[in-house]
């Protein structure tokens, strides 16, 4: 059987493709699309990083806070002697101790090791904020032996003599090292609790006229109180932390600082190059000392 053919010329007719003019829009068209997804993803990534910050920075404070809180509402606290040992053919005494024991003089916690204490502008070998309170044993079910439930701010406890028991001051003390968060236990050196500290001050609560039948309460730097540790009632904790990620904030951008001044944390400010257009937050605390056993 025959077949017929095209003429060549016909066959070239039939076939279709995409023009240089066509390529060129599709291309464009493309990388549009990858411009506004990968735009998109910055937003996000700078959305998350910001938020990630955010957090981190009130995980530190959080922690900084509960360090400094359980060591202050134990400012000053003593061994209490509750008369554990009387029972029904020895009856309490009203005349039995049965407040701070007297062993208290045996600790040194007076002018030298005050219960609170610290410095405006500390040195080298000084601390911001000094917190002192006795250690002693106590009887566990965990050991034949009694053994001592209080930790400093770096968690250690301090051997405890054979006897008397109660003879151990636990000391906590906190500085500010470049901008790292530092605390020195009991004869131990400091070490970094937390880092991106910009700023770190502590105010005291001081009573005054307590004999006049209407005390004040001051807020009052460590210069103010001198060696008058044993009016101090309470203490106002203020740190500032900063974040990692840089963001792009508005010229004149500011956060409030300890001081209550307004800091410029912009491009334009004064700031450290590693703190301008950066997160920063101001945490504050105040808290009420559980125990003057010394005052007066």
């Amino acid at each position: 059987m025959k077949k017929n053919y095209l003429p060549r010329s016909e066959n070239l007719s039939t076939q279709h493709g995409a023009t240089l003019v066509e390529l060129l829009v599709g291309i464009t068209i493309g990388l549009m699309t990858i411009a506004v997804a990968a735009s998109a993803l910055m937003i996000s990534r700078g959305v998350s990083g910001t938020v990630s910050d955010a957090s981190q920075i009130q995980q530190q404070a959080s922690y900084i806070f509960r360090i400094i809180g359980q060591q202050l509402r134990q400012a000053g606290s003593m061994r209490l002697d509750l008369a554990a040992n009387k029972g029904p053919t020895d009856p309490i005494d009203p005349a039995d101790v049965v407040a701070f024991t007297p062993d208290i003089s045996l600790h040194s916690l007076t002018a030298s090791t005050p219960p609170i204490s610290g410095k405006d502008s500390p040195t080298a070998s000084e601390y911001k904020l000094s917190v002192a309170y006795q250690n002693y044993a106590e009887p566990s079910f965990t050991s034949a032996s009694n053994v001592s439930f209080f930790r400093d701010c770096l968690s250690n406890a301090p051997n405890l003599p054979v006897a008397p028991l109660e003879q151990n001051i636990l000391q906590s003390q906190f500085i500010l090292q470049g901008e790292e968060f530092r605390c020195a236990g009991t004869g131990i050196g400091s070490q970094a609790l937390a880092r991106n500290i910009a700023d770190f001050q502590v105010n005291y609560l001081r009573q005054t006229d307590s004999t006049t039948g209407a005390p004040k309460i001051q807020t009052v730097n460590a210069t103010t109180i001198g060696t008058a540790w044993n009016t101090v009632y309470g203490a106002d904790v203020c740190i500032v932390l900063y974040g990692d990620e840089p963001i792009d904030m508005p010229a004149g951008s500011s956060y409030t600082g300890c001081d209550g001044t307004a800091v410029n944390m912009s491009s334009t400010g004064t700031l450290p190059a590693n703190r301008k257009n950066r997160l920063h937050i101001t945490f504050r605390t105040t808290y009420q000392l559980r125990s003057q056993g010394l005052t007066g």
